[in-house]
């Protein structure tokens, strides 16, 4: 490669960080006024009726919650565009055949991220709260704090979003050739063991919210064994 070209190349590369910078910088507004709503709705899909209130005990936490909140929501927004200017920027360096590998590996990477985001919103925090709760006695009452409930919410959110991952995981192993599939088949028992020791460090120490993570992880490798097994019978 030549001078020229690595500067073109540095150029392009400037032009695609400052396009994806700016559409977070554009949806931020938008964001941030959607925070409260998004909190709100939270609030109201996971605590039972009588217990839909949370506390704040900082003047500025609710504000600094809602710009980190905001942050996330216009990353969210923004993720398209910028999914699409990466895509751009690597086109012309790569094959056909690599680039509609990378765009299949992007987009469905993408997709079990939010499909495990949104098990997580729909059944796991519920769960959590309402296990959370069942410790309260008229001696005992908990009082919740709004930082720490987005804190909890986020933190499983990414959780069940990696986890979600295995599937990828796997068939890159296999197509890296790095690990056959027979081999994956024998070490089901340790690979099992494996997504029980990562489900019991992801998530709040209790069983139930360990299986909910530790069992749909579990059927997820499967189903990257299965497409990982086609592959092995199509490249042979």
């Amino acid at each position: 490669m030549s001078n020229t070209s690595f500067l073109e190349h540095i150029s392009d590369l400037r032009k695609t960080v400052f396009r994806c910078v700016l559409a977070f910088i554009i949806f931020y507004p938008v964001g941030f006024f959607l925070a409260p709503y998004c909190i709100n709705l939270l609030v109201s899909w996971t605590f039972p009726e009588n217990m839909q209130h949370l506390s704040y005990f900082t003047p500025m936490e609710v504000f600094i919650l809602q710009l980190k909140l905001g942050g996330i929501i216009a990353f969210f927004f923004a993720f398209p565009y910028t999914l699409l200017q990466i895509l751009k920027f690597l086109s012309p360096a790569l094959y056909d055949n690599e680039r509609k590998l990378l765009k299949w590996s992007i987009l469905t990477s993408s997709f079990l991220f939010i499909l495990g985001a949104f098990f997580c919103l729909y059944l796991m925090l519920p769960l959590v709260i309402k296990f959370s709760l069942s410790f309260s006695t008229p001696q005992l009452q908990p009082v919740l704090g709004v930082g720490n409930f987005i804190n909890l919410c986020s933190w499983l959110m990414l959780a069940f979003g990696i986890m979600f991952q295995f599937p990828m995981l796997v068939i890159a192993l296999v197509k890296l050739g790095i690990i056959s599939v027979k081999s994956l088949k024998d070490k089901r028992p340790y690979i099992i063991v494996i997504i029980l020791i990562l489900s019991a460090l992801l998530t709040p120490p209790d069983v139930i919210s360990q299986i909910l993570l530790a069992l749909p992880t579990y059927i997820l490798f499967e189903v990257g064994l299965f497409f990982a097994r086609n592959f092995e019978a199509t490249k042979g």
